[in-house]
């Protein structure tokens, strides 16, 4: 059994996904990790993430693999290296690039094959998975999820403004929504769930009955 959920950032479906995994046994994929590991590759190469060709010839030539909550590049351990604001600010980017977005599905479907998941990303019920038994769009308001955004980053020594988490989803959400390949949008049956005033519990619990029931 496949579980999707899809949403945009800070709308907590990280998490939900994650504790839903461990709740009911199953995998759990973090295809957001998986771009922001080619954006490390670009990173490190000195490459220019706009640039689309170079790019997709630089992720058929990565190695890209989960050894429990480890992500490899190239067979190194990037799980930390992933999470700075810088891999962020790129993985936005290369996150448009039909290349990678078709090579990454290429992996996740790979793993999905394995066995029973659940999985989170921004095309997983629409693109990467559409025959899933269950799928879910996960979403909050801007300020709901900015702020949730904004306390990740101070735990992380990253202190910003509001307004400018806000602007940064802002965008992100645009580039999200209006890319030409793979669009970010809820699955035509997929349940949309608004998390703007329920706890994480809430959710997996919501997620979980639907699944069981």
């Amino acid at each position: 059994m496949i579980i999707t959920l899809d949403g945009p950032a800070g709308s907590g479906k990280s998490t939900v996904a994650r504790l839903l995994a461990e709740r009911m046994s199953f995998r759990f994929l973090d295809t957001g990790a998986m771009y922001r590991a080619v954006a490390l590759a670009v990173l490190k190469g000195a490459g220019d993430e706009n640039d689309l060709e170079a790019v997709t010839k630089l992720v058929a030539a990565c190695t890209i693999e989960f050894d429990g909550d480890r992500l490899l590049l190239n067979q190194d351990d990037v799980t930390a290296e992933i999470r700075s604001p810088e891999v962020t600010a790129v993985s936005s980017i290369i996150a448009s690039n039909p290349g990678v977005r078709n090579r990454l599905v290429e992996l996740q479907r790979a793993i999905g094959r394995r066995g029973s998941m659940v999985t989170e990303g921004r095309d997983q019920g629409t693109v990467v998975f559409p025959d899933a038994a269950h799928k879910f769009f996960v979403t909050a308001n801007l300020e709901a999820r900015a702020r949730r955004r904004q306390r990740e980053l101070a735990h992380k020594g990253v202190n910003q403004p509001i307004t400018t988490v806000m602007d940064q989803l802002r965008q992100r959400d645009e580039r999200d929504e209006q890319r030409a390949h793979a669009p970010m949008k809820p699955a035509e049956n997929a349940l949309v769930i608004d998390t703007s005033d329920l706890t994480i519990a809430q959710v997996v619990e919501m997620i979980a009955k639907k699944v069981s029931g």
